[in-house]
């Protein structure tokens, strides 16, 4: 996994960089992968610091404990206020053993505007040697001013083939590697997530789509599932269906129950539900509740069944 997130255009970038000096004094990293957006901007602080594998610095930068190398806010935190004020306190002060320090912003999509306004001037002019690596999952939680400060660089999803490569070298030899890279639309995490559990998400889009108890169904689901995994597996039982209703079976990663989804739903139903679906996990990121969300769409895709079977 470490060595895909060496491939991206944000490491190789800082690699460059650093070894021309020519940092920039803020960068931001836009990576759609949250659950590895952490990891890449410590392999990009690695890089800042032209810190060896296996080396002391590399070493403390993995751990968080390096002192020239300062990340924002512990993991699994939220950069608030008072984090804020410490970072522009911190700032203030010598590097301690290189000529430069760096303050590591990660997750910035959840921080307010009032934090991100807090902020603003030690982006904008910070402290001779003093850099600033901001990570988030997308651009538009960032205030236009905090982008107008720092050089952007958005980190594309990884190709299909690559997330398989990178999961055959963590996992060679598992069961599902081909579906689970499909499937999780380039972020690595998620293939992850679904190689993992067994083909547990595969199964429970499956059931999701072939209920005829909707509400029961939803009730049932936990608000802790790996809503991600489960949204990129039914993405693909949705894709795979149309292909076996369009008569391109042979194309489908899945088939069994699959197939029967692709007799249950007509062929427009199913072009909807991809799109319904795309926009139930856009409300899943707003923090929408799980089994709710769920329902409110299964009833849509429902409504939308009934409507392409009159039309049909």
């Amino acid at each position: 996994m470490i060595s895909l997130l060496r491939e991206t255009n944000a490491y190789r970038r800082m690699q460059a960089d650093a070894g021309r000096g020519t940092l920039p004094h803020a960068t931001l990293v836009v990576f759609p992968d949250e659950k590895l957006l952490r990891t890449l901007l410590k392999e990009c602080a690695k890089a800042f610091f032209s810190a060896a594998d296996g080396s002391r610095t590399a070493r403390l930068i993995g751990e968080e404990h390096f002192s020239d190398c300062l990340i924002f806010p512990e993991a699994g935190g939220k950069l608030n206020a008072e984090l804020g004020g410490r970072i522009i306190d911190e700032s203030i002060l010598r590097p301690v053993e290189e000529g430069k320090k760096l303050f590591v912003l990660d997750a910035f999509h959840t921080v307010t505007p009032l934090v991100q306004n807090k902020l603003l001037k030690v982006i904008e002019e910070p402290p001779e040697g003093v850099y600033f690596l901001i990570g988030a999952t997308s651009e538009h939680p960032v205030l236009p001013t905090i982008l107008s400060r720092a050089i952007k660089i958005a980190v594309p999803p990884f190709a299909e083939e690559r997330v398989a490569a990178a999961l055959g070298r963590e996992h060679g030899g598992a069961a599902g590697i081909e579906e689970a890279a499909a499937a999780s639309g380039g972020l690595y995490s998620v293939a992850e997530s679904l190689l993992l559990d067994g083909g547990k998400e595969f199964r429970l889009a499956e059931e999701f789509l072939l209920t005829d108890e909707p509400e029961k169904f939803c009730r049932a689901l936990s608000d802790k599932e790996d809503k991600r995994a489960f949204f990129a597996a039914l993405m693909q039982v949705l894709r795979d269906a149309m292909m076996i209703a369009n008569g391109q079976a042979q194309f489908a990663k899945r088939r069994g129950e699959t197939a029967r989804i692709a007799k249950r739903y007509p062929a427009g139903a199913l072009w909807r539900a991809v799109e319904l679906t795309q926009g139930a996990e856009r409300e899943i990121g707003f923090n929408a509740n799980f089994p709710q969300c769920a329902l409110a769409l299964a009833v849509a895709i429902g409504k939308e069944k009934e409507v392409w079977k009159r039309l049909s």
